[in-house]
């Protein structure tokens, strides 16, 4: 199977352009993600390019609604790989998303992409208690599942305790839910430490941003365009007078691989 590596701002994903592998691909997506063991990545992209279709898998082999850096990535696959043009769509699980390239360069591309409107409900404030202590926290849906997570430390330490903690418990089951530890730094940027469902912590994440900036904006703790920082770089997002959220972020190739699945076996 030929797939593509590509990154965003450190979030790595693997791209197959056959989605008719993959009853063969989800059982070893362990092996063939692990880091030492296998290629490396946070998941597998299935785009499919007639259809201009995405389908997002983490790594415990579990199937995500849509992935922010994931879209930009395909995006930049759509563009590098198959010559799509400056605006095109993308159709994942939960609906059809613009794209627009704002920039081209050798192996990447910045790229803007809506990601639809947020879903607050319940929309009030969760005091979950978990083993790693109570969380003061919103739910909000931007196509995939999150829990903005406020009044803690914004760090790495922090975000390992909290993140499997919130992921599982019983207010976000059965879906489980991606985690993201906030701080408000100006009226116009955020900083975040992200824990993704399925897949851990990773040093970006595009839908994580924008649900952070969602409920920012929604809670007028923020305008309604901001920057959001994470390890791995920064996200512009910004929501328009109707409430769709759009992101803005880089992407870029890394490698392209010929794979025998049955190494992975």
């Amino acid at each position: 199977m030929r797939l593509v590596k590509y990154q965003a701002l450190g979030n790595d994903y693997l791209v197959g352009d056959d989605p008719s592998l993959l009853q063969a691909l989800v059982p070893i997506l362990p092996r063939l993600l692990d880091r030492h063991t296998g290629l490396g990545a946070d998941g597998l992209l299935l785009f499919d390019p007639a259809l201009m279709t995405l389908r997002v898998f983490n790594p415990d082999g579990s199937e995500a609604e849509k992935s922010g850096n994931g879209l930009r990535i395909a995006a930049c696959h759509a563009v590098l790989e198959h010559g799509a043009p400056d605006q095109f769509e993308i159709a994942t699980r939960d609906r059809v998303n613009q794209v627009r390239i704002q920039a081209r360069a050798g192996n990447g591309i910045v790229c803007e992409v809506s990601m639809g409107k947020a879903d607050f409900s319940p929309d009030r404030w969760l005091h979950l208690d978990t083993a790693a202590g109570v969380a003061r926290c919103r739910a909000v849906d931007v196509g995939n599942p999150h829990c903005v997570v406020f009044d803690q430390p914004v760090t790495v330490q922090r975000c390992l305790e909290l993140g499997p903690a919130l992921e599982g418990h019983p207010n976000f089951l059965p879906r489980r839910t991606n985690v993201q530890l906030v701080q408000v730094v100006a009226p116009d940027r955020a900083r975040i430490e992200i824990w993704e469902r399925g897949a851990g912590r990773t040093q970006a994440s595009g839908s994580s941003a924008a649900a952070v900036g969602a409920i920012l904006i929604h809670l007028q703790m923020c305008e309604p365009s901001l920057a959001v920082e994470m390890e791995g770089g920064v996200l512009l997002v910004r929501q328009d007078l109707d409430g769709c959220l759009f992101q803005t972020g880089p992407a870029q190739r890394v490698y392209r691989a010929e794979v025998d699945l049955t190494d992975f076996a």
